[in-house]
């Protein structure tokens, strides 16, 4: 019986959708616009060992290649719910990522839900205007598959006012 509430969750469908604030959502549950996304294979059972020609198997083999992924990934500025002042609608950013950034791996940032291709761990944003704004960002390989992606992150830009002469 265990064993089947184990398979009958592994072939649970799950959705994902962006709100009005750009953040991404990820549910087993269907939501008004909702997408349906694949995950794959289940990971719950292992494989069984194979025999080599020699008798030995080949979980005695060591591990040639193991499977490389991130362990964080922050936005560490501007902090979440911070308030700028007077940025000149230029926002630079700095990521936390550890391990650092593999070659061939890139950063897209999601600026209030408009992704772009970035350039690195520290970049720039322009065009960032009074208000309130979201931003996440993820590491994809050369493949375009993602490896990690940061919580969203609300901050706020406000602007003084420059009066003229009167």
């Amino acid at each position: 019986m265990l064993g089947l509430l184990v398979a009958a969750g592994a072939f649970a469908e799950t959705y994902t959708w962006t709100d009005e604030d750009g953040i991404v959502h990820y549910s087993d549950r269907s939501h008004p616009g909702a997408k349906i996304i694949y995950l794959g294979q289940s990971t719950l059972s292992r494989p069984r060992p194979t025999t080599s020609p020699r008798g030995t198997t080949t979980d005695d083999a060591p591990a040639t290649a193991s499977v490389f992924s991130y362990a964080t990934l922050e936005i560490a500025s501007p902090s979440a719910e911070e308030t700028l002042w007077n940025i000149g609608g230029t926002l630079d950013v700095s990521l936390s990522l550890s391990p650092a950034l593999r070659p061939g791996h890139q950063v897209r940032a999601y600026f209030d839900g408009s992704p772009q291709m970035v350039g690195g761990a520290n970049f720039q944003l322009q065009e960032v205007y009074r208000g309130v704004h979201n931003l996440q960002v993820e590491v994809v390989d050369e493949a375009g598959k993602l490896m990690i992606r940061s919580r969203p992150n609300r901050f706020y830009v406000q602007q003084n006012v420059v009066s003229g002469p009167r």
